[in-house]
């Protein structure tokens, strides 16, 4: 992890404490603590309906939270949410900026929007054009730009007034995979330059790039750490992966063996969650031979390392419990 949130006495980028917010009946935000340091790059992650959407609005100022407290650079974002939303920048899931103007006109504007004097808004437009790497395409239509220059767009306008926040909704989302290792590159830069950086994402392996995360689930908060932290956590259900030609064949057979909680096929594989408190040893050979009983010859099959996805799901399940 790059830094430590409020380390050495470092005013945090994003401090929320027990922030809630209802909707009439419905709890959409149950007392949810979120702080993430200066430098750091901080995961959200949960299914739709989990919480993240409601937690952002409030973190960036446009839902007022029921109850708890929210400081963005240091500001109070409940009291002085005008001055705190000075200090952040958002770049929606979404395209919004204006399709019939140029990348450039977009800048521009949005570096009136900011109210950035006439020299600041000049260099900080022309930095981000370089940065971006948006010069070719600065007269382009913003509507006529692939979708991975249009999320440059977007964190270019996000980025001119210099903020010491930036908020990410599912930035890569549609992107191939080149220009979502870019994009990644990109953020790791400005976290490293010292801005607080918050990302939603559903891609698993993209939480992996993240210093922290946390896993929203019907309004809570039920995991969070490091990833490494995450994955080295001991889970009751131990994992099986089986690799055979015809492993498919199996699978149906797999499933009803009482020591079998969940298969998850994959190419040229099936991972077998087992239940809670199955000997591994004896698991192993029962599975064995009913792959082989059922046309999976010449299979490969050993206890696996759990990845993110089968950590949260373990953890989902043990609140469900």
């Amino acid at each position: 992890m790059r830094t430590e949130a409020g380390a050495g006495g470092a005013v945090p980028a994003i401090s929320a404490r027990a922030i809630s917010r209802r909707f009439g009946r419905f709890v959409a935000v149950d007392v949810v603590d979120i702080a993430v340091a200066r430098g750091e790059v901080f995961g959200l992650l949960g299914a739709n309906g989990a919480g993240k959407t409601t937690t952002i609005r409030m973190l960036c100022g446009t839902l007022a939270p029921d109850g708890g407290s929210i400081e963005v650079g240091g500001v109070d974002m409940v009291r002085h949410a005008r001055r705190a939303r000075g200090r952040i920048g958002y770049v929606a899931q979404r395209w919004a900026l204006y399709g019939d103007l140029s990348v450039r006109e977009n800048l521009e504007l949005q570096a009136g929007l900011y109210g950035l004097g006439a020299e600041r808004a000049r260099t900080r437009c022309r930095w981000a054009l370089d940065y971006l790497e948006l010069d070719a395409v600065a007269e382009a239509r913003g509507d006529a730009l692939p979708l991975g220059f249009q999320r440059r767009l977007a964190l270019g306008c996000a980025l001119l007034h210099e903020p010491d926040v930036l908020f990410l909704d599912e930035p890569t989302s549609g992107m191939d995979p080149l220009a979502r290792q870019q994009l990644w590159d990109l953020i790791y830069e400005l976290a490293e330059s010292g801005i607080g950086i918050l990302v939603t994402t559903h891609y698993m392996d993209e939480a992996l790039f993240c210093d922290r995360l946390a896993l929203m689930h019907a309004g809570r908060v039920v995991a969070r750490g490091e990833p490494d932290a995450l994955l080295a956590e001991p889970l009751e259900a131990p994992i099986l992966e089986l690799r055979a030609p015809r492993c498919d064949a199996c699978r149906e057979a797999l499933a009803r063996l009482p020591v079998v909680q969940e298969i998850v096929p994959g190419a040229g594989r099936l991972r077998i969650r087992l239940r809670p408190g199955t000997d591994v040893h004896a698991a192993i050979e029962t599975v064995r031979a009913t792959a082989a009983a059922h046309g999976a010859l010449q299979a490969s099959l050993r206890e696996v390392a759990p990845t993110l996805e089968d950590v949260f799901v373990a953890r989902l399940e043990q609140v469900a419990a």
